[in-house]
C-alpha cells in the first residue's frame, strides 16, 4: 500500500486510509480491512489494561471510600473524607498525566492497524536536557492533557461502546446456532425477551441470524474507526509535510488575493483615467469657451465661471484620488518619478535618492510605493518633521526602502500611528519592516521587499 502527503497537506493513497472510509467500499468484505479492525479491537482490552493499573493506584483513596460505603463504615469523620477525595484527586490529576504517557505512545504504535496516514506524536522536544525540563515540558502543553483524557475514555467510555457492540454480535451469533442449541440441550434457550423450545420456533431467529451476519464485520469497522479518530484527534499531532504544504498553500493564496486586489485597483483606475476624468476635462473645456462667450460681468457669466472653476477643483481631487489608486507614472516610469511626484505636494521636504538599476516586480514597485505613501502621512499627521529623506535601492534580490525623519520620535506601532498597517502591507508581500524611534528622534523605518518575479 502506498501512501503519502500531497502538497496540499493531504494523505494521498490508492486505498482508504481509516475504517470509516473502507466500509463506504464496494468490496470492504474482501480486503483486509476488516481483519485489521478486529486486530485492533482484540487488543484493546491489553492496552486498557495498561492504563488501568497504574491509575487504580492513584485512585486508592477513593478506593478506600468506595470499600467503606460496601462494608457500611460509614459514617466517617468529615474530615477524614474530604482528605482522601482530595488526595485522591491529586495523585489522579498530579500523576495521571505522566501515568498516562507510556499507553498514549502504545496507542500510537497501535493505530497504525486501522489507519494508513503519517502518525505523529504531538509531543515537543524539552528546551534543554534533564528531569525538570522534561517534566515542566509535558505539563505544560496540551498533548500530555489530550493523552490523559484518552486514558480516561480509554479506562471509562471505551469499554462501554465495546461491551454494547459485543452483546449485538454474540445476539446474532446465539440466534445463528440457536436451532442447534435447542436441539443438543432439550432446554428453553432465552432469545433477548423471547425463549425457544423447539427447533422450529428457533429457525426463524437462525434466519435472521445469517441475514444480519455479514453486518458484523461492518460493526467491528464502525467501532475500531470510532475509536481509532478518537485516538487520532487526541494523541496525534500534524505531520511536518503536511503543514509545510498549508503554509505553502496559504502564502499562494494570499498571493492570488493580492494580485486580484491589485488587478481591481488598476482596473478603477484605469477606468477613472479614461472614462470619468476624460468627460471632466471635456467639460472644463466647454465651461472655458462658455466662460469667454458671456459678457463679462453678468450674472450667467458669474454662475459659469463658478462653475469652472469647480470643474477645476473637481479635476484636481480626482487627479488625487486616481494617485491614490494607482498611480499612472508608476506604471509609464517607475518608482523613482513615482516618487518625484508623490512627494511634489508634501507639507515636509523629502530628499530623494533612488536609483535602481533595473525595475523590480510591478507588485513590489506598487507594495513600495504604498508603504512610502503610507509613512509620509504618518510623518504629517505624529512626527512634526522638518526634513525627510527617502532612499530606494536593489540590494542583491531585495528592494530596501529606508524613510528618515528629523521629527520628535517615539513611534510605537501599538500607539495607533499607522505603523502597524504599513507592517501588515510588508507582511503581505513576505517582506520584513523595520523600526527604530527613540524620543526624540530621529526615525528611521526601513522596509525590505523581495523581487522575485515567482
Amino acid at each position: 500500500m502506498v501512501s503519502g502527503v500531497d502538497r496540499l497537506g493531504r494523505v494521498s493513497s490508492a486505498a482508504p486510509s481509516t475504517p470509516l472510509a473502507a466500509v463506504a467500499r464496494r468490496r470492504f468484505l474482501l480486503s483486509g480491512w476488516p481483519w485489521r479492525c478486529l486486530a485492533y479491537l482484540l487488543t484493546t482490552p491489553a492496552v486498557a489494561l495498561a492504563v488501568a493499573l497504574p491509575f487504580v493506584g492513584l485512585a486508592a483513596p477513593w478506593a478506600v471510600l468506595v470499600v467503606w460505603a460496601g462494608d457500611g463504615g460509614y459514617p466517617q469523620p468529615l474530615g477524614k473524607v474530604l482528605f482522601l477525595v482530595a488526595l485522591g484527586a491529586v495523585l489522579v490529576v498530579g500523576l495521571g498525566p505522566l501515568a498516562a504517557l507510556a499507553p498514549a505512545a502504545l496507542e500510537r504504535q497501535r493505530v497504525r492497524l486501522v489507519f494508513t496516514g503519517p502518525v505523529v506524536t504531538a509531543h515537543r522536544r524539552p528546551p534543554a536536557p534533564g528531569l525538570w525540563p522534561w517534566v515542566r515540558m509535558r505539563y505544560t502543553e496540551a498533548a500530555t492533557w489530550k493523552a490523559f483524557a484518552y486514558a480516561c475514555l480509554l479506562v471509562v467510555v471505551v469499554p462501554v461502546a465495546y461491551l454494547l457492540a459485543l452483546i449485538f454480535v454474540s445476539l446474532i451469533l446465539v440466534m445463528l446456532i440457536s436451532p442447534l442449541m435447542v436441539r443438543d440441550s432439550g432446554d428453553a434457550v432465552a432469545l433477548g425477551f423471547s425463549q425457544i423450545t423447539s427447533v422450529d420456533q428457533a429457525m426463524p431467529y437462525a434466519v435472521v441470524g445469517t441475514v444480519l451476519l455479514p453486518a458484523v464485520p461492518y460493526l467491528v469497522a464502525i467501532v475500531a474507526g470510532l475509536h481509532a479518530a478518537l485516538a487520532r484527534s487526541l494523541l496525534l499531532g500534524d505531520h511536518p509535510d503536511a503543514l509545510r504544504a498549508q503554509l505553502v498553500e496559504t502564502a499562494r493564496s494570499r498571493a492570488r488575493l493580492v494580485d486580484a486586489f491589485e488587478a481591481e485597483r488598476r482596473r478603477i483606475e484605469r477606468d477613472l483615467h479614461d472614462g470619468a476624468q476624460a468627460l471632466l476635462i471635456d467639460l472644463t473645456l466647454r465651461l472655458g469657451i462658455a466662460r469667454l462667450d458671456l459678457p463679462a460681468g453678468s450674472p450667467a457669466a458669474e454662475n459659469v465661471s463658478r462653475a469652472h472653476e469647480q470643474a477645476k477643483q473637481l479635476m484636481a481631487e480626482l487627479r488625487r484620488l486616481i494617485r491614490g489608486i494607482h498611480p499612472r507614472v508608476l506604471t509609464d516610469r517607475g518608482l523613482p518619478a513615482a516618487f518625484r511626484e508623490l512627494t511634489e505636494d508634501t507639507a515636509v521636504p523629502v530628499t530623494i535618492t533612488a536609483e535602481l538599476s533595473h525595475r523590480p516586480p510591478p507588485h513590489v514597485e506598487v507594495a513600495a510605493y504604498f508603504v512610502v505613501v503610507e509613512a509620509l502621512n504618518n510623518i504629517a499627521k505624529h512626527a512634526d518633521a522638518t526634513q525627510v529623506g527617502l532612499t530606494a535601492r536593489l540590494d542583491s534580490d531585495r528592494l530596501v526602502v529606508e524613510i528618515v525623519d528629523d521629527g520628535r520620535g517615539g513611534a510605537d506601532p501599538a500607539g495607533g500611528s499607522g505603523l502597524t498597517g504599513l507592517a501588515d502591507r510588508v507582511a503581505v508581500m513576505d517582506g520584513r519592516m523595520l523600526l527604530s524611534s527613540p524620543p526624540g528622534g530621529p526615525t528611521i523605518v526601513r522596509v525590505e521587499l523581495p523581487c522575485d518575479k515567482n
